[in-house]
């Protein structure tokens, strides 16, 4: 079973940039394609990126096109979410899954925009 923990949040001004990352432990992290998540204060889950096993095809929720840009590296069971253009609506706490099935969540990582 693989399982996950993300690291990389914070605080940063409308504008700014963070890189998260996610580190899996487990031999299988390379056949999972993966994902990350958002929840937003008091609303569900929603993935915002995701990234095939083989760290092709990126798909993105269409307000992060253009700013988001993940990453993996399966030689360090590693995936990496750069954020760019941060805005307010971005304000969540960010979590790292499998796209396609659901893996033990981890405790995420607060990503805060302030204004």
């Amino acid at each position: 079973q693989v399982r996950v923990a993300e690291s990389g949040g914070g605080l940063v001004q409308a504008g700014g940039s963070l890189r998260l990352s996610c580190a899996a432990s487990g031999r299988t992290f390379s056949s999972y394609a993966m994902a990350w998540y958002r929840q937003r204060p008091g609303q569900e889950r929603e993935m915002v990126a995701a990234i095939s096993s083989a760290g092709r095809n990126p798909w993105y929720v269409e307000d992060v096109k253009g700013r988001f840009t993940i990453s993996r590296d399966n030689s360090k069971n590693a995936m990496f979410l750069e954020m760019n253009e941060l805005k307010l609506e971005d304000t969540a706490v960010y979590y790292c899954n499998a796209r396609f099935t659901t893996l033990d969540w981890g405790q995420g990582t607060q990503v805060t925009v302030s204004s």
